[in-house]
Formats: C-alpha cells, structure tokens, sequence
C-alpha cells in the first residue's frame, strides 16, 4: 500500500516510499509516518513526518516520545507542519498527556519545542520530499 500511495503523492512511478511507515492519517487525508533516516536504530527512534494530502510536508518530531508530547500539547501533525491557520491555538489534551507521561516522562517538552527541534534537526525534509516528486 505504501508504495502504491507514495508513487500517487510524488507523481513518481520509481519512488517505493520504503523509508517510510505510515502509522495514520488524519482528517485532511495526510499520513503521519515514521521517517527511516536512523540507521541502525529502532523505529521508536526515527523522526516522524507528515505528508499531506495536499503536498504538505514536515517533521514534527525528533522521535515517537517527542511526537507523544506534541500530540499532548494539542498539535496533530498538519498543525505542527503547516501554518495556514494563524488564528488556531492549541488545546492541552489530559488524557494525551497522561499517555506521554507513562511512556516517556523523562522527555517531557512543550509541543511548540517538539517542533523547533524536529525542524532544526531536518531543516532540508521539504526539499527532499519536492526532488521526489514529478
């Protein structure tokens, strides 16, 4: 499927999008998505993109605890990408929060941190993503 769906999204029948796992998709029809750019290391590890369903792209995270953090400050992955809606303001998620919290306390962070590290960490993502497509 993924490779399917990436040669549709970069208009590329030689992309296989095997550098990526999908692990969701929110309402706009855009993937979120492991991004396998550590070698080596396990997939908890990896950064997480978003792909949008209208060429949006982004990391949003450095890593899936980041990502858990993000999610908790009340940023889904086309809000941490995107910043087409200037008036949105992000709504702390409790029950999001407390998942993170479980998980990875140790790396608790404000989702806008979350964000301005992932995109300092891959500033060149959105160039890469724009050489694959056609």
């Amino acid at each position: 499927m993924t490779t399917d769906w990436f040669r549709a999204w970069t208009g590329s029948a030689e992309a296989n999008g095997d550098c990526f796992r999908v692990f969701g998709q929110d309402g706009t029809g855009g993937y979120a998505a492991f991004w396998l750019v550590r070698p080596h290391r396990p997939l908890v590890d990896q950064p997480v993109v978003f792909l949008g369903s209208e060429g949006e792209t982004g990391v949003v995270a450095r890593d899936l605890g980041a990502f858990l953090w993000l999610l908790a400050g009340g940023y889904g992955p086309w809000e941490a990408a995107t910043s087409y809606e200037p008036d949105w303001v992000p709504r702390h998620h409790q029950e999001l929060a407390s998942v993170a919290e479980r998980f990875t306390a140790d790396h608790r962070q404000p989702a806008d941190a979350v964000i301005e590290q992932a995109t300092r960490e891959f500033p060149d993502f959105d160039d890469t993503m724009m050489d694959l497509c056609r």
